[in-house]
């Protein structure tokens, strides 16, 4: 079984000064803003994004036009089905004036039996 180190404060501190140092010599050690990987590479995100928003954009208009080819059918169907009933009840109507008008032939023709009747 191994020995148990003992820190003194002293050691804990140095340590802990060692990974400050190290900390601020990682952060010293990054290129600055104008170094030219660092413009590539906000160069290369920027060209990232723009094309995103291409691709938005481009879906937003298939979308767009998807929902406007839908509400002209949809606009074509409520005409189609207004045509039918119009239709429907214009027969409805023709039908009515037909029965009326053959009721009344009917009507009309035992009237004149009765009157061909009572006259002989």
């Amino acid at each position: 079984m191994g020995q148990f180190k003992e820190t003194q404060l002293s050691d804990r501190l140095e340590s802990g000064a060692k990974a400050k140092e190290a900390r601020l010599a990682q952060f010293r050690a990054r290129p600055a803003a104008d170094d030219p990987a660092v413009l590539a590479r906000q160069a290369e995100r920027q060209a990232v994004a723009e094309a995103r928003e291409v691709r938005v954009s481009e879906r937003e208009a298939a979308r767009a036009a998807a929902e406007a080819v839908r509400a002209a059918e949809t606009l074509a169907e409520q005409e189609r089905a207004a045509a039918e009933i119009v239709r429907q009840a214009a027969e409805k109507v023709e039908r009515q004036a037909a029965l009326a008008a053959e009721q009344k032939a009917t009507r009309d023709a035992r009237f004149a039996a009765r009157k061909a009747k009572v006259k002989r």
